[in-house]
């Protein structure tokens, strides 16, 4: 029997994705960068495995293995370029639109206060974002030319005395009609949404499929991960 060539593609991408992980036990990176990167490591394993198991062909595992990856790559590079707070939460919202040719500004609008996201959250929320500006590209605002895409983001206060403020995160798209209700088929991008935010950033996800378009919110807690930018007077 003929091997599924995604089997191959995996098999090649675990295999190279282990001799890195060697290579870190073995150059004697500070402990803090190595766990960075093993971290990093880990989410492309996962990347690699969950995007061959929710693809019904190969054209499709290769088109949205390539976008992820990509994503990951962009908001690594971010961060290497990045004050030491992070990569700022407006740019890599804008950056994922615009690869995808939706600018501020014409179809996107975008608005918050300035907060800066440290690795981890940055790499989670940017994979959380690819999968929104995609499906809007595939299925949502994005499909037509009247479509708009609005996201905001807001710190509201503690949700009891000794915890952290709440980061309030709503993308909303508009401009179509007669949206369909909730797909069947819960793929990566739902669960990079609905879990992987939850597990890596205790972060609660709704999603809305209303009539005139996908509406998401995102509430997590502001946690270390996170620096919030006073603005100056």
């Amino acid at each position: 029997m003929n091997q599924d060539p995604r089997d191959a593609r995996i098999e090649e991408l675990e295999a190279e994705n282990r001799r890195l992980r060697r290579f870190l036990d073995e150059t004697g990176l500070p402990a803090e960068l190595r766990h960075k990167v093993r971290n990093t490591l880990s989410m492309l394993r996962a990347i690699i495995r969950r995007s061959a198991e929710t693809s019904d062909s190969l054209e499709t595992y290769v088109a949205h293995l390539d976008g992820r990856l990509d994503a990951l790559a962009r908001v690594l590079n971010a961060l290497m370029r990045s004050v030491p707070e992070g990569i700022g939460l407006h740019s890599l919202v804008a950056d994922e639109l615009l690869v995808h040719l939706a600018r501020e500004g014409e179809q996107v609008a975008i608005s918050g206060p300035s907060l800066h996201l440290r690795p981890g959250a940055a790499e989670v929320l940017a994979m959380a974002i690819h999968e929104l500006a995609v499906n809007a590209v595939e299925h949502g605002a994005l499909t037509v030319p009247q479509g708009r895409i609005r996201i905001e983001w807001a710190v509201l206060p503690p949700k009891a005395a000794g915890s952290p403020p709440q980061l309030n995160f709503i993308w909303t798209e508009s401009g179509l009609e007669d949206l369909a209700p909730e797909p069947p088929h819960r793929g990566f991008g739902m669960e990079v949404l609905e879990r992987s935010l939850r597990y890596e950033l205790k972060a609660d996800t709704v999603l809305a499929f209303e009539p005139h378009g996908l509406r998401c919110t995102i509430s997590l807690p502001l946690t270390s991960h996170f620096t919030l930018v006073e603005d100056e007077e």
